[in-house]
């Protein structure tokens, strides 16, 4: 027989009860549906987690001041002042895994504009942070190295500081006060979003480090931090080793000494995040995969009770020249047919069950082709495998005892 001939007598046979052949797939639909819900999930949050760290710029180091101790107390990192500017000039001038810099210094401060104001974070780079972060400008420019040796005063806005305050107007060229002293707008930076920590990356205002330094940190010259670029993604922690040494040598630390900086590798937290997502998908959708494990046992149930009810029938058929294998094709095509028409039906509450998670909870999904791909096949597999005692249960029926069974 052919593939088409067989499939149409399965179809026929499971018409025939079909409620029974619904509630026998419910455990499959659940099952693909959970698997694909769960896997979309844990994809789409590893999919957030690496555009995260690529916005935070490719191949990148963050180096933190270190952390103050009083009477056994530690302030954690950023509350002691031990890094400068030249500590950075440094690292770019004797490091060799590094091709860029930038130390960075922050403020919080209310910054006016005509009739409007907005509280907003004030923050000092160099001219080379726009290509450590990979964050373009889309209108106007960066401000540039003369800029930062002159301690200008110009600024840089994010989306949502010009919103707040230009209310969809053109904000190049006009004067902002920042803590009452007048800076130029020079440029507009891209729409970064919030980060994985609900901070609104676009709610920024970015300056030469110099000038927060001179005008509001009152000629302080120790800076809070820096970004550190590696020449490739490989070379971050030969980097971090370069780093670490050498800040370690000029802030003369003895081998006995803790380090008085942090050097962090964006690319050890994307890993640890992208490790931790894969394991709590793979136990997510193990335990969903639990479903179409119940869901195979009932089917198995379902055909052994099939087999049963049709035991006459499977006599007449071998008596009129039915083989064996005829009948094991029969009643195993039939289990596929169940399963595979599940699987179908619990892709799709699957997609639509993302997609809702995805809507209502604003919870990041990825619906991957591999993963409904594989449930459609897993879902075939398990008729076979489920299906296939009952097939030869019947196969092997005695066709005198069926024709006698009542």
């Amino acid at each position: 027989m052919s593939i088409w001939v067989i499939l149409k007598i399965a179809l026929k046979a499971l018409n025939r009860n079909k409620i029974r052949s619904i509630l026998t797939m419910l455990g499959i639909i659940i099952g693909v549906a959970a698997v694909i819900a769960m896997v979309s999930l844990g994809a789409g949050a590893q999919k957030q987690v690496q555009e995260e760290i690529a916005a935070m710029g490719t191949n990148t180091l963050q180096v933190w001041s270190g952390s103050m101790r009083s009477f056994g107390t530690r302030g954690g990192s950023g509350s002691m002042n031990t890094l400068t500017a030249e500590d950075f000039d440094a690292i770019l001038a004797e490091c060799a895994t590094v091709k860029a810099v930038s130390p960075s210094v922050s403020t919080m401060s209310q910054v006016v504009f005509g009739n409007q104001n907005w509280s907003s974070r004030v923050e000092g780079y160099n001219e080379q942070l726009p290509d450590l972060r990979s964050w373009k400008v889309v209108q106007g420019n960066f401000f540039d190295a003369s800029q930062v040796k002159a301690a200008s005063r110009v600024a840089v806005l994010g989306q949502t500081v010009v919103n707040e305050l230009f209310s969809g107007g053109d904000p190049i060229g006009q004067t902002i006060r920042i803590k009452n002293l007048p800076f130029q707008v020079i440029g507009v930076l891209d729409k970064k979003g919030y980060n994985a920590f609900g901070r609104d990356q676009d709610d920024v205002i970015m300056t030469p480090y110099t000038t927060v330094q001179k005008k509001f940190q009152k000629g302080v010259m120790y800076v809070q931090s820096g970004v550190v670029g590696a020449v490739s993604s490989r070379a971050t922690y030969a980097a971090q080793e370069e780093i670490t040494e050498l800040l370690r040598q000029r802030h003369k630390l003895t081998p006995m000494q803790e380090n008085d900086f942090t050097v962090r590798n964006l690319s050890e937290i994307a890993e640890a995040a992208e490790a931790t997502n894969r394991i709590m998908t793979g136990l997510l959708a193990s335990i969903a995969a639990v479903s179409l494990l119940v869901g195979g046992i009932g089917i198995m149930n379902i055909m052994l009770v099939a087999v049963s009810e049709r035991t006459r029938e499977i006599g007449i058929r071998m008596a009129i020249g039915a083989r064996p294998g005829h009948v094991r094709i029969q009643f195993l095509s039939e289990s596929i047919t169940l399963c595979t028409l599940g699987g179908i039906l619990g892709l799709a509450l699957g997609v639509g069950s993302a997609i809702g998670i995805s809507q209502l909870m604003g919870w990041p999904t990825l619906v991957s082709p591999n993963a409904i791909i594989i449930s459609i096949l897993f879902s075939a597999a398990i008729g076979i495998f489920f299906g296939y005692y009952p097939a030869h249960k019947a196969a092997g029926m005695d066709p005198i005892e069926a024709l006698r069974y009542e």
